[in-house]
């Protein structure tokens, strides 16, 4: 699976589901810049708009990476959000938090800030990667359904972070794929368990 909107696509026409890809601040044809509690509210705003759309009774928010423990985030203060599938994602941002000016210049780099003086507020651009956390944010999930995905290889976020994750949510789908690295949108076996996990999820609520 090459791209978020073709996974969406797959899962629209195979399970008939509504599904909806935001391009969160600071992305390509998005306004704003970057920042990681912008992200988790642009999360919680699609959550919010796609509940509105006719024939959505229920959502639930799927991610990968950082964006996996966002959607954690974002259910976390959304009762409306009826489950997360969370793949390779992250326990905290602690690794950034240590080091934001870095990943401020590769977010500049990557085209997520435009401004050379942005953020404005750095202090409270940086807060962010300190105070949000799938790990705590989790324990207000549950008892929602939750999904973690992880390969054993990843090489960018440890298999370590999906079972803290998992832990602290108390009821969680765990599912370490043996030999997988972190980028498993491209691994069919990572999909097969989500699109299942999704399926379960439809016959369970209806």
């Amino acid at each position: 699976m090459a791209t978020f909107p073709e996974l969406a696509f797959r899962i629209a026409t195979e399970m008939g589901w509504v599904a909806m890809v935001p391009y969160l601040r600071g992305m390509p044809g998005s306004e704003g810049d970057f920042s990681l509690d912008g992200w988790r509210d642009d999360v919680a705003a699609a959550a919010t708009d796609l509940r509105s759309q006719d024939g959505v009774d229920r959502v639930w928010v799927v991610g990968f990476g950082s964006g996996a423990a966002l959607a954690i985030c974002a259910a976390a203060d959304d009762e409306g959000i009826s489950g997360v599938g969370a793949l390779a994602a992250p326990a905290d941002w602690s690794d950034w938090a240590a080091n934001p000016r870095r990943l401020l210049l590769h977010a500049r780099d990557a085209g997520l800030v435009d401004l050379a003086d942005a953020p404005s507020d750095f202090g409270r651009w940086s807060a962010a990667l300190r105070d949000l956390s799938a790990e705590r944010s989790v324990l207000r999930l549950a008892p929602r359904d939750l999904l973690v995905v992880h390969g054993s290889d990843d090489e960018i976020v440890p298999a370590l972070d999906a079972r803290v994750v998992a832990s602290a949510h108390g009821a969680a789908d765990l599912r370490i794929i043996a030999g997988a690295g972190h980028h498993l949108r491209h691994d069919p076996r990572a999909i097969a368990i989500l699109l299942g996990w999704l399926d379960r999820q439809r016959r369970h609520h209806t």
